[in-house]
Order: structure tokens, then C-alpha cells, then sequence
């Protein structure tokens, strides 16, 4: 019965009292009830509340549950974070406006910007040759992130193996070609990447038995229960089918207000093109589409994170797993979570705006050669990526709380880091090397993607891009691309580890008493974990 334990832990109330000896204070005994959770030992007798209850009795055990909605109650079903939500639909609404429009200009004066690769009059903004590229990109991140799923489902410490490999020879074959090429900005900055990549490498090695271990837990869970791959599929659909659209915009954007000195734009004619038109339009779309597609991203994570909360605490129990887990979480990710979903995904969107603006900086400055302000824009923008890497994995477990029990954005980051750091979790977390591979796999199929363009445009070459100007801005969208698209494909796998290790804090004695084979096999790769299940 201890996988019932998780519908006594109170969503609402959170945190009242601040944690003594390792514990919080409500965790002690009140009211005649032993808790013998401090001491390590699951109560005997009826089930008692978990240590991060709030002033709970015990009660008769509840029937088997039935629905998702059931097994995982809000007292008060309330719609949380409301301005998020309404904030990403007016931006959606904006993006939709914007998209209409100018694809409606370009599609106007098609033939200025031709039909195909080579018959553009176009010789001064991103035309129809662009438009081929991104679709070029679109299918190359589409086929490159499928493959890595279907690795990292068949080939689990293969796959961990093969990504750190990849990324290192990535990595130095890349800056090795720059520096042929004379961009030794941009070389030197890959070949620094390089010996990142090698230093990460070296200290994954002990890690990678127990990293693959959850990886391989994570997946015979996802064939035997919900319908995890089927989210992931549709998750990236969508994903493509929205960086198409963004494709199309972005060229139809230069198409449609583009200046030419010449006067030879016929979408000009009436005035109204200017560059910053131009570059506010940009911004605009781009910030949107980071937005929407994290918001994509994170409610894929929060219903199937849904699933593994309902396979950790009920599959083992007599009423087995709620029927509808994959769509009860779903309609609550979609309804009453929608605004805290918008909300996280928010603060990614606007650190990873900056962090795109530092790429497009550092490639135009390796393109003029700067290397010092190649290295330096670098720089900056890796102290981003690990702001980046740090808001992510915070907002990903918080994510895994709102699944389960629909409290707002702020309040759930805060207990659910609160219940990971005082039962120890933070520990698995950290040598856990989930993290790192899935965002080094997303990394590397964006780099691919950035290759493929720099190598469409050096064959192609179209005439606006004579003097190479637009290459570090295509080179940074491909990247962009692909990154976001491989990241919703291998949402499901990062999401049933990291679950597991919040549930472990919700219930670390549901671990041992419901999934003993796991429990021991965890042990025995990684004995800290006694550590942290004992807590």
C-alpha cells in the first residue's frame, strides 16, 4: 500500500515550518502520530503520511484508483499563473499576425525572390535559395534526432559512449575546417570547445554504469506503461511543423522590408522597408518561437511525467496504475497548469535569446577575423549556456511537481528543491549524467545542422551573400533549429529519470518496498544512493 502514499502529501500548503536536523519540523511527531522517517525506517502498521505532509492524520486507505485526476487530487482546482498563460497566447496571436502578413508580401512578389535555388533577382536579403536551406535543416534534424532517440531506446551505454565521442570530434574537426578556411576566430573558438568537451568527458567515465541504468529503468517503463513514445512523436511533430512556419516567416520578413539601395525591392515600392524594421521583426519571431517551442518541450515533460509518477506510486499497489495517466496529465498540463508552464518556459526563452544573440555576435566576428572578440563573445556566451543549463534543470524537476499535484510555478520550484536537497537527491542529480548527454546529443545534431548550412551556402552561393554577411545569421537559425527540435524528441527520456529521482524525495521508501529489483540494482552501482533513500 505505500504506492497510495503520495495523495496524502498536501499540494497546497508547501513548506510551514523550516527543516531541523535534516528534516522538516512537520515531519516530527504531531498529533501521536510516529513518524519513523527520520530515523530511516518505513512505520509498520497502516500507511502513514510522507515526511513532507503537513499536519495530515492517518487515514483508512483510500479505494484503487481509477483516473489520473483521482490518484493525484487538487483540493482546489484553480487555474495557476493566468497571466503566463494569456501573455504566451497574445505573443502567439502577435507571431500569427506577423507570419500572416508578411508571408503574404513574399508570397506576392514570389517571383523577385524565385522559385527555387538558383532563379532569384533577389541579390540582397534572404530569398526562396534560404527557404530550400531551412527545409534541407528541418529534415536533417528531424532524421539526426529520431536516430538518437531510437540509439538511446536500443543502444543505452552505447548512446552515452557515442555522444560524448561525437561531440569531441565534432568539436575539433569543426575548428580544424575554420582554421583551413582562414576564420580563426571561429577555429579557435571550436578547438577550445573541443578540449571542454574532452575534460567533461574524462569525469563522465565513472558515471555512465548508473547514468545508463536509469536510462534503461526509464525506458522499460515507457514500452510498458502510458503511451510515452507516442508524446514524444506527436511533441516533435509539432515542433517541426512549427520551425517550418518559422523558416517561412523569417524569409518572408526579409523579403517583405528588407531596404535596397538600389531600389530594385519591389515590396518597397510604397515604402515602409527599413532595417530596423527589419531586425524588431526578427527579434520578435525568434523570441516567440523560443517560447512556444519550450513551452512544446515542457508540456511533453510534464505529461509524461505524469506517467512515471503514476507508474512509481501506484503500479505496485492493489489498484494498480490510474487508468488515463498519459491523459489525465495531459489535460492537466493543458488546463490548470497551463499559465505555470508558461511561466517556466518564459525565463528559458529569454536567456536563450540572449544566448543566440552572443552566437550571432561570435560567428560575425569570427568572420571578420576579430579573434579576440570571437573568444571573448564566446565566453560570455558560455557563462549564458550554464545560466542556461541551471534555469533547465531547475525548471525541469519543478515541472515534475506541477504533473502531480498542479501547484503554481514559484511554489513548486521552491518544495520541490527544498525536498531534493534535505533527502539528498541533489547528489543522484548531480552524478547523474542524463543532463549532459541529452543537452551535448541536442548540441550536436545543431552543430550538424549549422555545418549543413555553412556548406549549402559555400555551394550554392547566392548572390546576396556574395560577401559571406548573412552567414553567421543562417548558420545561427539552423543551429537553432535543430537544437530545439532534437530537445522536444529527447524530452522523454530526461523526463522519466528525473521523475524518478523527485519521487524518490516525495517517497523514498515507495523505492525500496515497491521497486526492490531497482533499489538494489541502484546500490550496487552507486551505493550513495543509501544515502539519499535513508534520508
Amino acid at each position: 500500500m505505500s504506492g497510495q502514499a503520495a495523495s496524502y502529501y498536501n499540494a497546497n500548503e508547501g513548506f510551514a515550518e523550516e527543516p531541523q536536523n535534516g528534516l522538516p519540523a512537520s515531519s516530527k511527531k504531531a498529533d501521536g502520530v510516529n513518524n519513523d522517517y527520520q530515523n530511516g525506517n518505513q512505520p509498520s502498521g497502516e500507511p502513514k503520511p510522507p515526511p513532507y505532509s503537513q499536519d495530515q492524520h492517518p487515514q483508512e486507505p483510500p479505494p484503487p484508483y481509477t483516473e489520473f485526476d483521482e490518484a493525484f487530487k487538487i483540493e482546489r482546482p484553480k487555474y495557476n499563473d493566468i497571466w503566463a498563460g494569456l501573455l504566451l497566447i497574445a505573443v502567439f496571436l502577435g507571431y500569427v499576425a506577423v507570419s500572416g502578413l508578411t508571408i503574404h508580401k513574399y508570397a506576392t512578389y514570389k517571383g523577385f525572390s524565385g522559385g527555387g535555388i538558383y532563379d532569384s533577382s533577389n541579390d540582397f536579403s534572404l530569398n526562396t535559395n534560404t527557404l530550400v536551406l531551412f527545409i534541407f535543416v528541418l529534415c536533417v534534424a528531424l532524421v539526426f534526432s529520431w536516430a538518437y532517440f531510437t540509439a538511446a531506446r536500443y543502444f543505452t551505454k552505447t548512446f552515452i559512449w557515442a555522444t560524448g565521442i561525437l561531440n569531441i570530434v565534432f568539436a575539433l574537426a569543426t575548428g580544424i575546417y575554420y582554421i583551413a578556411k582562414k576564420q580563426y576566430g571561429g577555429g579557435i573558438v571550436f578547438l577550445l570547445f573541443g578540449v571542454f568537451a574532452i575534460i567533461c568527458f574524462i569525469s563522465w567515465i565513472p558515471r555512465i554504469p548508473f547514468t545508463a541504468f536509469m536510462m534503461q529503468t526509464t525506458m522499460d517503463v515507457a514500452r510498458g506503461y502510458g503511451h510515452v513514445f507516442l508524446v514524444s512523436a506527436l511533441g516533435g511533430i509539432v515542433t517541426v511543423a512549427f520551425s517550418a512556419w518559422f523558416s517561412v516567416t523569417l524569409v518572408a520578413i526579409y523579403v517583405a522590408y528588407e531596404p535596397d539601395s538600389t531600389g530594385t525591392n519591389p515590396a518597397c515600392a510604397n515604402g515602409g522597408c527599413s532595417r530596423a524594421k527589419v531586425i524588431g521583426l526578427i527579434v520578435y519571431v525568434t523570441f516567440a518561437m523560443y517560447w512556444f517551442s519550450e513551452w512544446v518541450k515542457n508540456t511533453v515533460h510534464t505529461t509524461i511525467a505524469g506517467v512515471y509518477g503514476s507508474w512509481y506510486f501506484f503500479s505496485n499497489s492493489p489498484g494498480g496504475m490510474p487508468r488515463g495517466s498519459t491523459r489525465g496529465a495531459f489535460r492537466r498540463a493543458t488546463t490548470y497548469s497551463f499559465g505555470s508552464i508558461s511561466f517556466g518556459s518564459l525565463i528559458i526563452a529569454i536567456i536563450q535569446m540572449l544566448r543566440q544573440a552572443c552566437s550571432v555576435a561570435q560567428r560575425q566576428q569570427a568572420a571578420q577575423g576579430n579573434m579576440i572578440g570571437s573568444i571573448f563573445i564566446w565566453i560570455l556566451g558560455c557563462v549564458i549556456s550554464l545560466l542556461d543549463w541551471l534555469v533547465t534543470l531547475f525548471n525541469r524537476y519543478a515541472f515534475c511537481h506541477i504533473a502531480l499535484y498542479g501547484k503554481a510555478y514559484i511554489p513548486a520550484a521552491k518544495d520541490t528543491w527544498t525536498m531534493m536537497r534535505d533527502r539528498g537527491i541533489d547528489a543522484l542529480v548531480q552524478d547523474c549524467l542524463m543532463g549532459p548527454v541529452l543537452t551535448m546529443g541536442s548540441t550536436f545534431v545543431a552543430y550538424v545542422c549549422a555545418l549543413l548550412s555553412y556548406l549549402y551556402l559555400q555551394f550554392t552561393k547566392p548572390s546576396y551573400n556574395a560577401n559571406g554577411d548573412y552567414t553567421p545569421v543562417i548558420m545561427a537559425f539552423a543551429f537553432l533549429i535543430g537544437l530545439q527540435v532534437c530537445q522536444v524528441f529527447m524530452t522523454p527520456i530526461g523526463s522519466g529519470v528525473e521523475t524518478i529521482f523527485v519521487a524518490m524525495g516525495w517517497d523514498p521508501q515507495v523505492m525500496i518496498n515497491d521497486h526492490p529489483d531497482i533499489y538494489y540494482k541502484l546500490v550496487e552501482l552507486y551505493p550513495r544512493v543509501q544515502e539519499a533513500i535513508h534520508a
